[in-house]
């Protein structure tokens, strides 16, 4: 039975007086470049899922719309971003849509530094469930769960969405 070093496999030198080195001299450059290209392809494909997931998406741009109007203190723009019974429901009366909105506790949304997105998932054609990270003025961690809607326009809304203290710091 032959034992080989793990770190005569990457082409280290061989210890001096072992017949350690004969393995690396029988590798031929294919089985090199075979092992390069396989190595290659498995960092790929754990960047592939990561890439899909960096992908601009239409809803994307509702959320963030919501949320700099939000921070800009403008309840039309952050209400024209909310679904249609919301819409509806506060219609010539955005800046009550506003209150209700610090009153029930999403004001980290709007005092928020920064927000970045996180995984989404289609739960049908017209419905998406999208994270969404935020960093506080406080430095707090913050995640939403955004659910938003196609209303048959091609437009998304925000339907809803819970919130959460996060454990940590930002840094």
């Amino acid at each position: 039975m032959r034992f080989e070093f793990v770190s005569n496999w990457v082409g280290a030198r061989p210890f001096e007086g072992n017949n350690v080195a004969e393995p690396c001299a029988r590798r031929t450059s294919s089985e090199v470049n075979m092992r390069i290209l396989l190595a290659f392809a498995m960092i790929l494909g754990l960047l592939l899922p990561v890439a899909a997931q960096e992908e601009a998406t239409p809803w994307q741009d509702a959320v963030t719309g919501q949320i700099e109007a939000l921070r800009d203190g403008d309840a039309e723009t952050a209400l024209s971003f909310a679904a249609e019974g919301f819409r509806t429901q506060f219609e010539g009366e955005a800046d009550k849509f506003y209150e209700a909105i610090m009153t029930l506790g999403y004001t980290p949304i709007a005092a928020s530094r920064s927000h970045s997105f996180g995984e989404f998932n289609r739960v049908g054609d017209k419905m998406v469930v999208q994270i969404v990270n935020f960093i506080g003025t406080d430095q707090g961690l913050y995640e939403a769960i955004y659910e938003l809607g196609d209303e048959g326009d091609g437009s998304w809304h925000v339907v809803g969405v819970m919130l959460k203290k996060a454990a940590g710091v930002a840094v």
